[in-house]
């Protein structure tokens, strides 16, 4: 009776918050991997919305207008080097410019990599992107979801831990085993992949450490990763990356290719890192690119 009652506060919770676009706690029964979060670790949040320090990941939701609706739905990841997490140009505004084309966005508050409050700091992250996933889909009938149509988004270090959401998703590492936590596409932005010669430095150091074994650095080189279920896939880079080298993209699509995975790439000349929604350097605008991409592909024709 008390696992009944539970489960229905928890359904109704979920509802609300969905529907007021508020936090939903990933884990209301506890955090999975987790130690016991020390006093001086405490959740910040700085003016330019740069996350640090979380210990309880949320998954917030952002609708589209009434009536718009598609069925499909996107779990957002901002990137941050697994350090911090860019919640704003690389969180709510991908959310909202996605509500726009009728997709439901949920932005993913996942924790950073940490001894101090888990037990394996490398399968934090992806803990909670799969159980961002496992959440949409258990609930995608009351949220008007099709449960086939749930893609996955990341920025920089977001995008590495997108593409092992992608390419990993055979070996869950969360608890519950019952509902899939495949992703139905997903898109790269700038992403980090490798952890090898052209890795980002610091998200290899913060998720595995400074001195890895090559069978982790293996693991998480996730361009070494990919088979022939590996979900469709966009990607974007800027040539001039220098935070963030574009082969990165380029090995993760030359191996999507060779297991004849579905993809599109698209390459700036120009833009750095880090550019959100928006290249200053460019007139054309990525977002539209994908617009037409989840079109072509089936993923905004209705339910």
């Amino acid at each position: 009776m008390k696992t009944i009652l539970s489960a229905f506060i928890l359904s109704i919770a979920i509802t609300t918050a969905y529907s007021q676009e508020k936090s939903i706690p990933l884990y209301p029964n506890g955090v999975p991997n987790s130690k016991p979060t020390p006093a001086t670790y405490i959740e910040k949040t700085d003016k330019n919305s740069w996350i640090t320090q979380v210990s309880q990941p949320t998954l917030t939701s952002y609708l589209p207008a009434k009536g718009t609706a598609n069925g499909t739905a996107i779990v957002v990841c901002p990137g941050g080097s697994y350090a911090g997490l860019a919640s704003a140009h690389e969180g709510t505004a991908v959310a909202q410019e996605f509500n726009k084309i009728g997709v439901t966005a949920f932005v993913l508050k996942y924790r950073l990599p940490s001894d101090n409050i888990m037990q394996d700091k490398s399968i934090g992250p992806l803990q909670d992107a799969q159980t961002a996933i496992q959440m949409v889909r258990k609930h995608a009938a009351e949220w008007g979801i099709d449960p086939n149509k749930i893609g996955i988004i990341g920025f920089s270090a977001g995008g590495h831990l997108v593409s092992t959401a992608g390419t990993h998703f055979d070996k869950p590492v969360n608890e519950n085993k019952d509902i899939s936590v495949r992703p139905d596409f997903m898109m790269l932005i700038y992403p980090v992949i490798t952890f090898g010669e052209q890795a980002h430095v610091g998200s290899r150091e913060n998720l595995i450490g400074k001195t890895p074994s090559a069978a982790q650095v293996e693991l998480y080189s996730n361009e070494k990763q990919i088979t022939a279920n590996t979900p469709p896939t966009f990607l974007v880079h800027a040539e001039d990356d220098k935070t963030v080298p574009v082969q990165n993209s380029l090995m993760f699509y030359d191996a999507l290719l060779k297991n004849h995975v579905k993809a599109e790439m698209h390459l700036f000349q120009e833009g750095g890192h880090g550019f959100g929604l928006n290249n200053s350097k460019n007139k054309g605008k990525w977002f539209d690119w994908a617009t037409a991409w989840l079109d072509e592909n089936g993923f905004l024709k209705g339910k």
